[in-house]
């Protein structure tokens, strides 16, 4: 497979994904604010709902296309013993709190399935005493890693909760043979940087966004904006977000739709003024320059002209509970044809506004599941599936895909 997505929209062709585990059910309810659950998630429903959504990819992926299972892949590269003493190695260094080194034999004995069992549930086999907490938002894929055209920037986790996933991630770039096309140019953020995936935003190859949010830091944001305008790029957005549980990433409050419309959640990105800088490499230094607006920069620098349609539609509260549903968070499967939740039902009115058609995950497969997607014609559809037990997550659909390859538009 070739690693290449130079846009968000580009036709889907191959996608890394965690159908959610056993970890999640080991999300201790008095724990959970440590873990970032705002809610617990039933396992069976979750994973019922996670593989109902895979289906609805499948159908829209051309025949070639791949879903990729990334503990199949972790799995498949600690089978290196190179890999495995890698990521070992790691673990011990990032979390000396645990006191980890005590058990570094005991981790060097287990098969694959072990490793990768502690590595997501914490638990080691045998009954040992020794544990560590679970890692349940693996579901989120996104945040591990972007592919921006023919690199990758190797995201690195703001919170210990999720840096077990960090590190996995870093693990598969550097031993696993799907990545040897961008292992040497990879970016890659360390120390006390931190960014996540669902910070950035491939608008094309020229034009990348990322948000500085709770997740994201100055420092993270600008180590990434220097690898990927070294890399090519000529301009990054850097977009300054409120740094608040609703809105912890810049995919949670907008996301791209088509090569002229976004969803946008008003308050925070319609509504806000001087909040974006354009950050250009000249003369070998980064410049930067303010912008009044999100939108108005990004029709400044693309090639393209953007009108941006509203999370929840007009009502203010409808705005706010669809964006707390992640309303905003849709993940494209070729240009004009989106997916999210069912249950933002204003948000996919004001879709239908807009001349886009409103399929239910079903009449989609149904439709398109056996003759695929006819791309040679302006496609606008909006897609719904269910996931009244995976938003307990504070997900959304673009938050549980690491696209890996996407045709160019």
């Amino acid at each position: 497979m070739k690693i290449n997505v130079s846009s968000e929209i580009g036709h889907l062709n191959g996608v890394i994904v965690h159908t959610p585990g056993h970890e999640v059910s080991l999300v201790n309810p008095e724990l959970k604010d440590e873990l970032l659950f705002d809610d617990i998630i039933f396992e069976e429903d979750a994973r019922e709902e996670h593989l109902d959504m895979l289906d609805l990819f499948k159908a829209a992926m051309p025949k070639d296309g791949q879903v990729i299972e990334i503990v199949d892949l972790f799995k498949d590269s600690i089978q290196n013993e190179e890999a495995r003493a890698f990521f070992i190695e790691q673990l011990i260094r990032e979390f000396p709190e645990e006191n980890l080194s005590v058990i570094e034999k005991q981790l060097h004995k287990l098969d694959a399935q072990q490793l990768l069992e502690f590595s997501t549930q914490g638990v080691l086999p045998g009954g040992s005493k020794f544990s560590l907490l679970p890692s349940p938002n693996l579901l989120f894929t996104r945040d591990l890693a972007a592919v921006v055209d023919d690199t990758i920037l190797i995201s690195r986790a703001a919170t210990k909760t999720r840096l077990r996933e960090s590190l996995m991630m870093e693990t598969l770039v550097e031993f696993n043979p799907l990545f040897d096309s961008v292992r040497d140019s990879a970016i890659r953020i360390s120390g006390n940087q931190s960014i996540e995936g669902g910070d950035v935003l491939v608008e094309s190859k020229d034009l990348v966004l990322i948000g500085m949010s709770e997740r994201t830091s100055f420092t993270g944001l600008m180590k990434a904006a220097d690898g990927l305008l070294n890399h090519g790029v000529k301009t990054v957005l850097a977009v300054d977000i409120p740094k608040q549980r609703s809105s912890m990433h810049l995919d949670t409050i907008f996301t791209f739709a088509s090569n002229s419309e976004c969803i946008a959640f008003p308050p925070a990105i319609m509504e806000q003024q001087d909040n974006v800088v354009a950050l250009q490499k000249v003369n070998g230094a980064i410049q930067a320059e303010s912008r009044s607006s999100l939108q108005s920069a990004l029709n400044e620098f693309s090639a393209n002209t953007y009108d941006f349609i509203k999370c929840g539609g007009e009502d203010r509260t409808n705005q706010f509970r669809e964006q707390w549903t992640d309303g905003a968070n849709v993940f494209a499967l070729a240009p004009g044809v989106i997916v999210g939740y069912e249950r933002n039902t204003n948000t996919f009115n004001t879709l239908v506004d807009h001349g886009y058609s409103y399929m239910n995950q079903f009449e989609f497969i149904e439709e398109f599941g056996e003759k695929g997607l006819d791309l040679n014609q302006d496609n606008k559809i909006a897609v719904s599936f269910q996931g009244h037990e995976l938003c307990r997550g504070r997900g959304g659909a673009r938050c549980m895909t690491m696209p890996i390859s996407r045709e160019e538009i």
